[in-house]
């Protein structure tokens, strides 16, 4: 909720208070986003390995705590006179960029942490505490999205104070962010905590990689028991196995081909085990479904970025006396998933149940593909919308109005409609994603996998850097405002950046079906029998 509150109204506070550019303002958040949730993939791996998941979402709050300064500030200045709003530099400037990369370390680590925290509370290999496993990430998102309606209703009121209104809600998001570390403390005693593997399960991933290329010109046994592993007899209570499976990637196999020469057999880079390849595999065949997410973490920037632009120039006021944020327009799309959430929980997953007999109503791929269709339409309404905007503000002679003073005569709530229907498309998409990468990951890559999505959504974030650049500078000649994003929103072609994201998500679609279809789910283990019988008494 603290990160919410601060991460919707970036925008507007580096445009409004530091005296950044729109296009500036946009890369920035973007880079800060992206850098959040790339920064979850390494903190995933530090889980792990070290400290495990419960300690790696204590630590990273506290480190979210330290980042707020009450010194950042560059001088006041009128927005009527333009040249009297320096931009913020200097030591400031490092002070900026040092609290906010501070703030992603800390929310990069809870993204890492916290969701596969919640899964280890469930036992996957039990049919009921599995189809429990799925309802805990529907309700993560709930409890997001009800933290967010606080933070973009009354934090971004008090942000909006004329009265050092800014200091006052960041002092808030932290006092918050305290309360809750203190809360989710005082659970431990109820909490299952994952052992620490204490060795990292991605080196024994590149191990398979490796051996499999030093032994490429070996001769694969056509008897795949002949293949090496660990006898169960010798191994450790808690070492998973996996069956072996011919497809897909047979080629990693010969990194289990048993070798005679005795140095060879010991070195882990050479000689792996069948449980190793079939872990290698199955991180393999996510990359695609991995990628096929990346575009739809750049339309989702687009909505925290350019579409705050789009309603700092509309109306906002509800009612005579009260006017409203512009960045809580976001409790649209978070206020239809808390009605949402419970009704897909409650009525639409029992409902598929019976229909198709898979426990989550719906497979994850599946879900996955739903929220792609809906982020294809978001972009198509953003389009349209903001196409008629332009049309108002050319009607009204608004063009070169002053964006934060002035308003066109249109409600801030046309641009209701594509945040509800993205919103939709996250609870389908990322939390569609988030169980497939933890229920098809290792069990020693609990953690990293479920950061798998933090990272499409980092390098969505990063894509929308990059893309934001190319268009602007593929057509900076050909349009009078030097670029489709460049200069005054009411003078670029913001609509038609909108139609490209909508055509590159629709390519990505048939990407993602080609890749859903070919991918093969990953066989579950069962539970003990002894096991069973005493779950169900």
């Amino acid at each position: 909720m603290a990160t919410l509150s601060l991460a919707v109204n970036l925008v507007l506070y580096f445009i409004g208070v530091m005296h950044m550019n729109a296009e500036d303002s946009s890369n920035l958040l973007t880079n800060y986003m992206g850098a959040s949730y790339m920064i979850a993939v390494l903190i995933s791996v530090f889980a792990d390995v070290f400290v495990g998941r419960y300690m790696t979402v204590i630590l990273s709050s506290l480190v979210e705590l330290v980042a707020r300064s009450d010194r950042l500030k560059p001088p006041m200045c009128d927005p009527r006179q333009p040249l009297t709003c320096l931009r913020v530099h200097g030591g400031n400037e490092v002070h900026l960029y040092l609290a906010l990369y501070l703030i992603a370390l800390g929310s990069g680590g809870i993204k890492a942490a916290l969701p596969a925290h919640c899964a280890d509370q469930f036992d996957a290999k039990h049919p009921k505490e599995k189809q429990q496993m799925s309802s805990c990430f529907n309700y993560l998102l709930l409890s997001l999205c009800t933290g967010g309606v606080v933070s973009v209703t009354l934090f971004l009121w008090i942000q909006g104070l004329p009265d050092r209104g800014w200091e006052k809600g960041f002092a808030a998001a932290t006092g918050v962010m305290g309360l809750a570390v203190i809360v989710f403390i005082a659970g431990m005693p109820r909490y299952r905590i994952a052992t620490v593997q204490g060795s990292s399960a991605l080196k024994e991933i590149c191990q398979v990689y490796v051996a499999a290329i030093r032994n490429r010109k070996q001769q694969l046994p056509e008897d795949p028991d002949e293949l090496y592993e660990i006898s169960r007899s010798k191994a450790s209570p808690d070492m998973e196995f996996l069956s072996h499976r011919d497809r897909p990637f047979r080629f990693l196999d010969r990194a289990a081909i048993v070798q005679t020469d005795k140095d060879a057999a010991a070195n882990p880079w050479r000689q792996c085990r069948v449980t190793q390849v079939e872990q290698a595999k199955t991180v393999l065949a996510m990359v695609p479904i991995f990628c096929s997410a990346i575009i739809m973490g750049t339309c989702l920037a687009q909505l925290q970025t350019f579409s705050m632009v789009q309603g700092s120039t509309m109306d906002t006021t509800l009612g005579p006396h009260f006017k409203m944020p512009v960045a809580s327009m976001l409790i649209i799309p978070l206020g239809l998933l808390i009605f949402a959430v419970p009704i897909y929980e409650q009525l639409f997953v029992p409902l598929a149940r019976r229909l198709t007999g898979i426990p989550t109503g719906i497979t994850y791929l599946q879900r996955v593909g739903v929220g792609l269709v809906l982020s294809i339409v978001s972009m198509v309404i953003a389009a349209v919308v903001e196409a008629q905007r332009k049309k108002v503000a050319t009607r009204n002679g608004m063009l070169d109005m002053i964006v934060g003073v002035q308003h066109l005569p249109m409600s801030c709530f046309w641009l209701a409609p594509q945040f509800a229907v993205f919103g939709i498309a996250d609870m389908f998409t990322y939390v569609g994603l988030m169980e497939f990468f933890y229920s098809q990951a290792p069990a020693a890559l609990k953690s990293m996998s479920s950061s798998f999505l933090w990272c499409s959504l980092s390098l969505g974030y990063f894509m929308s850097t990059i893309i934001v650049k190319a268009v602007n500078a593929a057509t900076r000649r050909s349009t009078a405002s030097g670029g489709w994003l460049a200069g005054s929103i009411n003078r670029n072609h913001l609509d038609l950046f909108f139609w490209l994201l909508a055509v590159l998500s629709t390519l990505n679609l048939f990407n993602y079906l080609f890749w859903a279809r070919w991918y093969k789910y990953r066989p579950q283990e069962k539970a003990p029998a002894a096991e069973e019988q005493q779950q169900q008494v």
